[in-house]
């Protein structure tokens, strides 16, 4: 019996609670409208408390209401998780309310909400760069802000997610084999983020790209790729010893030096070949050379000849005298 009563309390008290909310959403009156509108609020009741937010600006504007409105409008969003829309209302309140002493809460809470809605780092990356933006700009116009002690820490994890997506981007080149790419795209993560905490892993992608680039290579840049291969193995146990990357820098440039050693063998028998070759096929040209002048001796001759035998014809033509004149004889 006790629990049947208390089933129907609850019950009437959402009822209760329904039918407040639905008034106020048909009510034109302000300040019921803010009251329940606040009275969700504090019950942490978000989308209610959104709902009759969302109709007291045009009727608090110019009022002292109005500040509250906005405030808790961003922070009931905040809380609903709706990040991008919370961060544009703390910002909005920040400029439209200067004199307000919530001006610095607004500003952080506009920032913290920029740093919570950055998105995975596999997915779009335009809120994460907003975000180190919105930071960095609080950071700035708060320098002293007990606040801001915490900035530096945020701008770093959000920065490692755009260093990391880039990591994984150049990664894919070196998965689909396309080497000379790989090591492009990772030289352009290190200039993009010179301070990476990935630095090493880069490097030992970048090592063995150019190690295998160098391996397949064309005849023509083989022996290039393969000292740009060593000169990198070199700065990796440079820069990295007595690490793991340092001992396989160490495993591959044994291995590239047989390549280059193996590659001379292969150098020197293809230059020998090509001398070969060119000594014959000189051989043959001046051989044609030869026929061709012979030939051209030939045709010289029998040309002159016609020439000749031409110009004995046109001379007797000339020599030759006219027939004698006739004369008829008058009957």
């Amino acid at each position: 019996m006790k629990k049947y009563i208390l089933g129907i309390f609850a019950i009437a008290v959402l009822a209760s609670c329904k039918s407040q909310q639905e008034k106020a959403l048909r009510s034109a009156d302000k300040n019921f409208i803010l009251k329940t509108a606040n009275e969700n609020f504090a019950k942490k009741k978000w989308k209610n408390a959104l709902a009759l937010y969302d109709r007291l600006p045009n009727l608090v504007a110019g009022t002292d209401d109005a500040p509250n409105v906005v405030f808790n409008s961003a922070y009931a969003n905040y809380y609903d998780k709706n990040y991008r829309l919370a961060g544009n209302q703390f910002k909005n309140f920040s400029v439209s309310f200067p004199q307000d002493n919530r001006k610095e809460e607004a500003a952080y809470m506009s920032a913290l909400c920029y740093y919570n809605g950055s998105m995975d780092y596999n997915l779009d990356q335009s809120s994460t760069e907003l975000a180190i933006n919105e930071l960095q700009e609080f950071l700035n116009n708060y320098p002293n802000s007990e606040r801001s002690k915490n900035i530096n820490t945020m701008v770093d994890e959000l920065s490692y997610k755009l260093e990391f997506k880039a990591y994984e981007n150049a990664k894919q080149y070196f998965k689909m084999a396309n080497y000379k790419s790989t090591a492009v795209a990772f030289e352009n993560v290190l200039d993009d983020f010179p301070s990476t905490k990935l630095r090493p892993k880069i490097y030992d992608y970048m090592m063995k790209a150019r190690y295998l680039l160098a391996q397949n290579s064309v005849y023509e840049l083989k022996e290039e790729r393969i000292e740009s291969a060593l000169a990198f193995t070199r700065q990796v146990e440079k820069e990295l010893p007595n690490t793991e990357y340092s001992k396989t820098a160490l495993d591959l440039r044994e291995k590239l030096e047989r390549e280059k050693k193996n590659f001379a063998v292969v150098k020197k028998q293809t230059e020998e070949r090509i001398a070969v070759l060119t000594a014959k096929q000189k051989k043959i040209a001046d051989k044609m050379a030869e026929q061709n002048k012979t030939e051209q001796q030939m045709k010289d001759q029998v040309d002159n000849e016609k020439q000749a035998t031409q110009m004995r014809r046109d001379s007797a033509v000339l020599q030759t005298p006219p027939p004698a004149a006739t004369f008829k004889i008058q009957r």
